[in-house]
């Protein structure tokens, strides 16, 4: 049996908040691609709050602390939703310093491991989903250029109204279970995951 190790890093998205289950979208993705062929051991390294400014100072020394050699380890991004997050009148990470930073992690982590890049999902106020749509457009510019998948979320999420509808009633900032079943879905029905469903 394979054995292989996923290390999810980001933030609140990545890890799963708001989710009675406590699963978040990679422990749901995880699931539905165990099989009898492949063992997935699922780290789930989403910290509240993380901008691309924390992911870029952590991430390395994260995986580091749970690689196992030689068991194949691969990387799942997802940040840049707190970037764009709006403290006393100014965003709290620039364009131009979450383009350096993101464009740094990716490079990093692809020359090292088969590495994937989640973009952030929608935002429940109006304002705030354009900042997110403007930055899930950066970020899959700047995967595309480091040679990263992108998958991107933003517009899925936001036609579906589950994800909005739950975080509505929740802290209208992150859904519930429905909301991150959704986004689980959109992972296991992209041409990059690693693994399908049977």
């Amino acid at each position: 049996m394979e054995d292989v190790r996923i290390y999810f890093i980001g933030d609140s998205y990545v890890n799963g908040t708001g989710d009675p289950a406590y699963l978040g979208w990679p422990g749901r993705a995880c699931a539905a691609s165990r099989s009898g062929e492949t063992a997935i051991t699922c780290y789930n390294l989403g910290i509240r709050g993380d901008t691309s400014v924390d992911v870029l100072r952590r991430w390395e020394q994260e995986v580091e602390a749970r690689r196992l050699i030689p068991h194949d380890g691969r990387v799942v991004f997802g940040f840049g939703a707190n970037d764009c997050w709006i403290i006393d009148g100014k965003k709290r990470v620039e364009r131009a310093e979450t383009e350096a930073n993101a464009e740094e992690i990716l490079t990093c982590a692809r020359s090292r491991f088969p590495t994937l890049m989640i973009g952030p999902p929608p935002g429940v106020d109006e304002d705030e989903h354009s900042r997110r749509v403007e930055i899930s457009e950066l970020i899959g510019e700047i995967a595309g250029r480091s040679g990263v998948p992108y998958l991107e979320i933003i517009h899925d999420l936001h036609a579906g109204e589950v994800w909005r509808n739950e975080a509505v009633l929740n802290d209208r900032i992150h859904p519930g279970e429905g909301g991150y079943a959704a986004l689980a879905e959109l992972v296991l029905a992209w041409s990059e995951w690693w693994f399908h469903a049977s």
